[in-house]
């Protein structure tokens, strides 16, 4: 019997990032055998509910191990939720060293494949003789983005949305600088300065991985390879999205959607979800209520409590209490023929991947974005915190599969904004026609690039060729 090939597996404490690499480790171990994976799991608080399922579908070649919680008491309060996953990360890169030192101790690992908050483990990779991997689970564009950050930090002396030109990135699509990623918008916080010592330590990577295609951006990709900049390779295997079933027994939410959707016609519902973490102001739900009702269009909203806070749910993705109660007054009775609101959570995978559906309101989450490219869902591009309006220009201006709505001078979409855009995207209009185009080449490359002998399959199976022979030599 062949000698296992072990790499150790570092996700983030974020639920959005916990998702992705353990996408990304199931597939690595289902097309190569030889691989086996210990997948070190930190906890911020507590494990996310919505993380216990997903663990559960992991296959035999993937073992965990959980980290000691680090508490919420032992970090900075009032921070943004970012910097606290990254400072939770930070408490625990002791653990992680104990962990690996005892995972490697009896079976030599080869390499190490890490989050982009779990980066500090990369310190580990030479003391226990392994090669160093990001797997990075957001569009080329960011990444780009990251790594011209220290020259465009060296040009530029007020803050990046005050910039007067659009900051145009080797490869990318030029962008505003109040587009610009949220943890770059203040120049004098912690996290920037640990974002410019973060990318700056990549360069000397044996690998990245990138959820994403040549396709989708092609740009971003070619630059990135150039080798006169002399960054490490990049390796894309997206898109790796989450797949099967998503409703769970008994999950009558989820059954009732599907079942509405079912009596819809196709192409005819626009399907409105901030993911599992975004919310909206009370404000701005009202705005999106009145829009969604004037555009006189069919609709499955996923609605959540508002808050002031543009992540309130990023951590766990929780589902919040009587999200309902917030809507406007005779909200639900008035519409009660032309959608359906679904509070807190719904199908994602199957609602997306249903006929009747013909557009996605999405916040631009990479998962989610990918998601509808996966399923040839045109976009709604509305995003709320950390990369998305990044995204957002990335599918609205450079792919063109999406539409994003004018805010008004105080950040609000008004509702007559909101019907605008979704007039646009789901009538028989010559621009939505044009997305829905584009999109539908878009899915049909997405298939294609993870096909058997696809682009992103060889990218992947390269790396892992020189895991294994890295073992045998070790062996």
């Amino acid at each position: 019997m062949a000698k296992a090939t072990r790499i150790a597996v570092i996700p983030s404490a974020g639920f959005s990032h916990f998702v992705p690499i353990i996408n990304f480790s199931k597939l690595l171990v289902d097309l190569h055998p030889h691989i086996h994976l210990t997948c070190i799991i930190p906890i911020l608080g507590s494990l996310p509910a919505a993380a216990k399922p997903i663990l559960q579908t992991l296959p035999p070649r993937i073992s965990t191990v959980f980290l000691p919680p680090v508490s919420l008491r032992d970090l900075p309060q009032g921070v943004p939720v970012v910097l606290q996953i990254q400072l939770a990360m930070n408490l625990s890169m002791p653990s992680i060293h104990r962990t690996l030192s005892a995972i490697t101790s009896n079976n030599p690992h080869v390499a190490m494949v890490v989050d982009t908050f779990a980066y500090g483990a990369l310190d580990f990779a030479q003391e226990f003789n392994m090669l160093s991997y990001v797997y990075f689970p957001s569009a080329a564009t960011t990444l780009c983005t990251h790594f011209y950050l220290p020259t465009l930090h060296n040009e530029t002396f007020c803050e990046y949305r005050d910039l007067p030109h659009p900051i145009t990135v080797p490869g990318c699509v030029p962008f505003h600088g109040r587009d610009l990623y949220a943890q770059a918008q203040d120049r004098k916080s912690q996290f920037y300065k640990m974002s410019l010592k973060r990318y700056e330590s990549y360069r000397f990577l044996d690998g990245i991985f990138i959820n994403s295609f040549l396709e989708l951006e092609t740009g971003p990709i070619r630059a990135f390879k150039d080798k006169e900049r002399g960054y490490p390779p990049l390796y894309p295997v997206g898109p790796i999205v989450q797949t099967g079933t998503t409703a769970t027994a008994g999950c009558t939410t989820g059954l009732e959607c599907l079942t509405w959707l079912d009596k819809q016609q196709d192409g005819s519902v626009l399907y409105v979800c901030f993911g599992s973490g975004g919310t909206l102001s009370q404000e701005q739900t009202n705005e999106l209520a009145h829009g969604l009702e004037l555009s006189k269009h069919k609709f499955l909203w996923v609605v959540r409590a508002p808050s002031d806070e543009a992540n309130a749910g990023y951590l766990d993705g929780e589902k919040d209490a009587d999200p309902l109660e917030f809507l406007p007054s005779g909200f639900l009775e008035r519409t009660k023929e032309q959608g359906m609101v679904v509070p807190s959570w719904a199908p994602q995978i199957e609602i997306l991947g249903h006929g009747s559906v013909g557009g996605f309101l999405t916040h631009c989450g990479w998962n989610s974005t990918l998601e509808s490219v996966v399923h040839g869902v045109p976009l709604i591009t509305w995003p709320l915190f950390a990369e998305q309006r990044m995204n957002a220009v990335v599918m609205s201006e450079g792919a063109k599969v999406g539409v994003r709505p004018l805010e008004s001078e105080n950040g609000l979409v008004e509702r007559a904004a909101i019907v605008e855009v979704i007039k646009c995207l789901m009538e028989e209009e010559e621009e939505g026609k044009e997305m829905r185009k584009r999109m539908k080449e878009l899915k049909e490359a997405a298939a294609n690039a993870l096909k058997e002998d696809g682009a992103s399959t060889r990218n992947l199976s390269q790396v892992a060729h020189r895991w294994k022979m890295l073992a045998q030599e070790r062996s």
